[in-house]
């Protein structure tokens, strides 16, 4: 039987659009003991105008082999499948990445979910439809491939924009049934979710963890960013504000409650997306607690 949460790992992005900076944290990686790497390729300069660059896709294939990590890919950050104006861009790209995934043997990629634009109120009209019925075509693509599109929740950035919660994500991810379809569940962008609109942290990830087959980790306080000027990234460590990707145990969320209690599908990856820039010398100690919440799942099911 397949158990709960079979890896733990990171993400790994590239700082310019060049391999050697990506590189640079795979090796990192691997001095750690990282099982799986989330490869954000769309940071590399993979793909043009929906085409992937041969040249390119054959450096990341040496990259790939140089490890023995089990490898899931980060789709667009921009992706936007309610967006009817580039919606066949977005597709055409999410396509692309799912035969980069099959060429690195990558077995998940994470999609974002979609979002209204305060400024493009016409938008809302059809969107839910419009991005369900994206995904859905994503997945029939992705099915031959053996690759699971995982949606991850996103947060609200803007008063007047649309986004889905958790749990009506799991709504839409039930209502598609797909096999090719699952959720991500990212922990943090639902704590600042939820303390904006006011809605209980736990029962949103209750409702969300049924149908979820990726888990993005990372810590924070649950605030908005808000308009506050930062001028160093750090300053919205120091303030407590915003999406901050913390090592565990830097933020609030209580991880242990998370992990007693919920449960997911089989064959689930625990990712954490800490950067190994800003946080590498933390990410040991993130490695080590997130294998203990590893075992609070996979010793209960």
């Amino acid at each position: 039987m397949t158990a709960c949460i079979t890896s733990v790992g990171f993400n790994a992005a590239s700082t310019d659009g060049e391999f050697a900076s990506y590189e640079l944290e795979m090796r990192n990686l691997a001095e750690i003991g990282a099982e799986v790497v989330e490869m954000c390729v769309t940071s590399l300069d993979l793909i043009a105008n929906g085409r992937i660059m041969p040249e390119r896709m054959a450096r990341l294939e040496k990259v790939a082999r140089n490890y023995k990590f089990k490898y899931t890919v980060h789709g667009l950050v921009s992706s936007d499948f309610m967006d009817p104006d580039t919606l066949d861009r977005q597709l055409k790209v999410a396509k692309a990445v799912v035969e980069i995934c099959d060429r690195i043997d990558a077995r998940v990629l994470v999609q974002h979910s979609g979002r209204v634009r305060a400024d493009t109120p016409l938008n809302r009209a059809g969107a839910d439809q419009r991005e369900a019925d994206a995904f859905y075509e994503l997945a029939e693509f992705a099915k031959p491939y053996g690759v699971r599109i995982a949606v991850e929740n996103c947060f609200l950035t803007s008063q007047g924009e649309y986004r889905r919660l958790p749990s009506e994500i799991a709504g839409m991810l039930r209502e598609i049934n797909h096999p090719n379809l699952v959720g991500t569940l990212d922990f943090g962008h639902a704590y600042i979710d939820c303390t904006h609109r006011g809605l209980d942290f736990m029962t949103e990830l209750r409702a969300m963890a049924p149908v979820t087959g990726h888990l993005h980790v990372h810590d924070s306080y649950g605030n908005m960013r808000g308009a506050t000027p930062f001028y160093y990234p750090q300053d919205g460590v120091a303030l407590g504000l915003g999406d901050l990707h913390l090592p565990l145990g830097w933020g609030d969320i209580n991880w242990e409650e998370i992990f007693s209690e919920l449960t997911f599908l089989p064959d689930t990856a625990l990712m954490m997306e800490v950067s190994n820039r800003r946080f590498g010398a933390e990410q040991p100690a993130s490695l080590a607690r997130a294998r203990q919440l590893q075992a609070l799942v996979n010793n209960r099911v």
